[in-house]
């Protein structure tokens, strides 16, 4: 169906009028400009922007800052570029450019013709920068993703007057779930507007969304069945074509919208949709389609009567549909991202458990953990899965940031408030946050002098810039993290008691890689993410040794460890051995009777004053004689596994 938006161009007289009378009345008469154009000009008004003149505070991302977020969303950008490559190869010499934007709008990747890239440089359409609506009013990249649907911007439709020489073309890109993960936009100079430029646009952002669904259910690691269908058979194979997953229980599991809108569903309706309610045909013809030749296209009869071609793949896992129909799972169970990181570990299990039960209320989470344990992992997985995953997921390292800085970055600031400000200042992070989820990592970090500040945003829900000016009103979902002790560090008067009780709605502790119990699933997961054309597995051996490291930087040691291995494979290798590692961890594998040795001393001479403090080294003792192995530990000990875990928190 075509976008509703924007397709008759109002004439020139009649956005000028609309302005006018939006600047003199704060509101907008109904027919002069289409209702989605004006509720876009009015959300932009609401957001305190000005159609002319300066320009406030947009956030625009450091260097680290566009590297996290691209790392963060590398599965996206791995898919969108050779799309946007073959688009700019259509468009090349049009004064044009092809631009990826983030689900918070800010812009990840662009390529386009030189003369035009370094005009559109000058309004900050460029990597790093956010084109959120909240922050540049209405254009394709902001409006598309605010309204998830495709929309052409043209000329003065900009509610900032600046941006009037572009026309912009954009369309979101969603997963095969149906979860916004950003835009593709192509933005030109408003003389070379053409009426099929946003015909190129949505069709590039399907290309993207058929290359997310092919490697989200890969048959190589998907066990359910992959269905590809079209009203003529010669469509399969075809960016045209309607890509449907199933789960072994019979429930859809991703889509595309081509088949979407065939089958008359929406992306809320896949979780709790059966295949038997939207096709005739039953599972179990399917199967003994895909045993007896998977590869010829058969018809099949819609339950709306339609009769399509199909061709069905089996994934890798032989399954028999169940006998009896099995209920649609809770809303709260369906697969996403925090189903993601439930790979086996009974302990991250209660912690996923947990955090869902507090998911959409006004309740602060505190992460606790060893460094690199994955606690902003955990964050933006909770985020993407709860009901605030379209808007901003804002990560701020509270330990990475200099004193004199955290200030400024966290609260913003006005033009001019201090020495080195940026002239149109800065909103700040928590600002940045608004609508989404703020992510304080290593609070326990964070100078306390700014603790007093940070407590009074979360009382008041409003944030003062430096240099002054009046309070603005947020609205975020809190998570915070740390690895230190936060009660202790209040008896040690380094943290004020009332953030701590502030921030501690619901405390998870997130174990240790050397205390998890999945290290199989997870090495799995991560090689499969490195090397997806190839299935690689570790030597027997060594997977052995890795079972009894003690692994001290964690999931970052181990994903760093893994990257390099997979890296130093030659290209008919698919096993990893001692020589793919790098020389210092393989020092450190090859040395675990000194390291439990140096270990046990460290706890040798160690008097306890009280009985508690004694239990407490007996444990320390147990598990570093174990080597790190808290099964063989807690048989040691006499005591469950569960029981050790606790002591371990204690």
């Amino acid at each position: 169906m075509p976008p509703p938006a924007l397709q008759e161009r109002p004439v020139p007289s009649q956005l000028r009028e609309a302005r006018r009378q939006l600047l003199n009345r704060g509101s907008l008469p109904a027919d002069l400009i289409q209702p989605e154009l004006a509720r876009s000009w009015l959300r932009s008004w609401e957001s305190g922007l000005q159609p002319c003149g300066r320009l406030p505070g947009a956030p625009h991302a450091s260097g680290a800052q566009l590297a996290r977020a691209l790392e963060l969303q590398r599965e996206l950008v791995e898919h969108a570029l050779p799309v946007m490559d073959f688009v700019f190869e259509q468009t090349r010499g049009t004064d044009s450019m092809v631009i990826l934007a983030g689900t918070d709008g800010m812009l990840l990747h662009a390529a386009g013709d030189l003369q035009f890239v370094n005009r559109a440089e000058r309004v900050a359409l460029r990597p790093g920068a956010s084109w959120h609506e909240q922050y540049r009013g209405t254009n394709a990249i902001g409006t598309a993703l605010t309204d998830d649907c495709a929309v052409v911007v043209h000329a003065d439709e900009h509610y900032l007057e600046r941006n009037s020489f572009l026309t912009c073309a954009a369309a979101p890109i969603h997963d095969p779930m149906g979860s916004l993960l950003g835009a593709l936009d192509l933005s030109g100079d408003h003389r070379c507007y053409h009426r099929h430029t946003l015909g190129l646009v949505r069709s590039a952002a399907r290309m993207i969304e058929h290359r997310l669904f092919d490697t989200r259910h890969d048959l190589r690691r998907w066990g359910g069945l992959r269905l590809r269908f079209h009203a003529q058979p010669e469509g399969l194979g075809t960016v045209t074509e309607g890509l449907l997953a199933v789960r072994e229980d019979g429930l859809l599991a991703g889509a595309n919208r081509t088949a979407l809108d065939l089958l008359g569903l929406g992306w809320h309706d896949l979780a709790q949709t059966r295949l038997d309610s939207v096709l005739l045909e039953p599972l179990t013809q399917l199967l003994d389609w895909c045993q007896r030749s998977s590869h010829i296209p058969r018809m099949v009869h819609l339950r709306s009567g339609q009769a399509v071609w199909m061709r069905v793949e089996a994934g890798h896992v032989a399954y028999a549909p169940p006998r009896k129909p099995v209920a649609p799972p809770p809303a709260a169970e369906a697969a996403d991202a925090l189903a993601a990181l439930d790979i086996g570990d009974a302990v991250l299990h209660a912690a996923i458990a947990r955090a869902r039960k507090v998911m959409g209320k006004p309740i602060a989470l505190l992460l606790q953990g060893e460094s690199g344990v994955g606690k902003e992992l955990f964050a933006q997985a909770l985020h993407s899965s709860g009901p605030r995953h379209a808007q901003p997921f804002v990560a701020v390292n509270c330990a990475a940031l200099p004193e004199n800085l955290i200030e400024a970055e966290l609260f913003g600031y006005l033009g001019g408030a201090f020495t080195g400000a940026r002239r149109e200042g800065a909103p700040g992070r928590i600002r940045e946050a608004h609508g989404g989820t703020l992510f304080l990592d290593e609070i326990g970090d964070m100078p306390l002098s700014l603790q007093a500040r940070l407590l009074r945003v979360l009382q008041d829900r409003q944030v003062l810039p430096l240099g002054g000016g009046k309070p603005v009103a947020v609205d975020f979902a809190l998570v915070c993290a740390t690895h230190r002790n936060l009660p202790a560090e209040m008896l040690a008067g380094r943290f004020r008691e009332d953030l701590y009780y502030r921030l501690n709605g619901l405390t998870l502790q997130l174990p240790a890689l050397h205390q998890r119990l999945d290290l199989d699933q997870l090495l799995a997961r991560e090689l499969q993410q490195l090397v997806p054309e190839r299935r690689v597995t570790i030597s027997p051996d060594l997977l052995a040794v890795f079972h009894t490291y003690r692994w001290p930087g964690n999931m970052r040691q181990l994903a760093n460890a893994l990257r390099t291995a997979c890296a130093l494979l030659d290209s008919h290798e698919a096993v990893i051995g001692w020589g793919h590692l790098p020389d210092d961890l393989v020092l450190a594998l090859q040395a675990p009777a000194a390291l439990a040795v140096k270990r046990r001393g460290d706890f040798a001479d160690v008097v306890a004053p009280d009985l508690r403090t004694s239990s407490r080294l007996t444990v320390a003792r147990t598990v570093s004689a174990c080597e790190g192995n808290l099964s063989e530990a807690a048989r040691s000990l006499g005591i469950s596994r569960n029981t050790l875990y606790r002591r371990l928190r204690d």
